[in-house]
């Protein structure tokens, strides 16, 4: 099973569900287990808000998925600044923060999660997680 799919969406807070639950409604069709789908909204949901947040110089950006037998791998493409995935401390933020937990959500919920940025031409978020699928759904009989 290969299948494919990427949106170009506005960099505006109303894509964010729509992208979600797109994901969500493939991923239940191919019978994909519901904690895989869980981490799979969340991941989306950080790596999508933070392009919202901080891609001021984008007026849109990209969201492709592969789906490959029991991978699925997500990338966000903004065609902002760019950033740097390394400029915390590594201090985790403070329990009572309202920002700084994106990052770190991703990572603890994607089974890989890489970040490419791209000088003046914004970044790529990759998360990539593996799926489970119960027996006689579609992602399973599809699946090499």
């Amino acid at each position: 099973m290969d299948i494919q799919l990427a949106l170009r969406l506005p960099r505006d807070a109303a894509s964010v569900p729509v992208i979600r639950r797109l994901m969500d409604a493939a991923l239940a069709v191919l019978g994909a287990d519901t904690h895989s789908r869980t981490d799979i909204q969340l991941m989306l949901t950080e790596a999508c808000t933070n392009v919202i947040k901080h891609a001021r110089e984008s007026d849109e950006y990209t969201v492709q998925v592969d789906i490959v037998d029991e991978r699925c791998v997500i990338k966000v493409l903004d065609t902002g600044g760019g950033f740097d995935p390394g400029r915390t401390d590594g201090t985790p933020p403070a329990p009572t923060s309202e920002n700084g937990r994106g990052l770190l959500i991703m990572k603890a919920l994607a089974d890989d999660v890489r970040f490419t940025v791209q000088q003046d031409h914004g970044a790529i978020v990759r998360l990539e997680k593996c799926l489970r699928f119960a027996e006689d759904t579609p992602g399973h009989l599809l699946a090499g």
